[in-house]
């Protein structure tokens, strides 16, 4: 399928894509569900996002970019990571 507008083409051999991920801490800590400003644009933060980050608070979630009309960038969390390192006081 050829690229076309809001289309991107094949990647060239090599090609990376840059994936953006956030932790809790960069975000603040936030605590309730919403929309929040930060300095890579609007992030929304669904109660589920709080339930991962409340249980593993050093998890990290890629930044999914939304389709909007405005120029604004406007992203919500996607997929996380688990950090290699234990929380402490954990068990083996």
């Amino acid at each position: 399928m050829p690229a076309g507008p809001g289309r991107q083409g094949p990647l060239a051999k090599g090609t990376q894509l840059a994936v953006r991920k956030v932790t809790w801490q960069k975000v603040g800590g936030v605590t309730e569900p919403g929309r929040y400003m930060f300095t890579f644009g609007w992030l929304t933060v669904a109660a589920e996002d709080l339930v991962i980050w409340q249980q593993f608070p050093d998890a990290s979630f890629t930044l999914v970019k939304m389709a909007t009309t405005d120029d604004v960038d406007e992203f919500h969390l996607g997929a996380f990571e688990l950090s290699e390192n234990p929380p402490p006081g954990g068990e083996s």
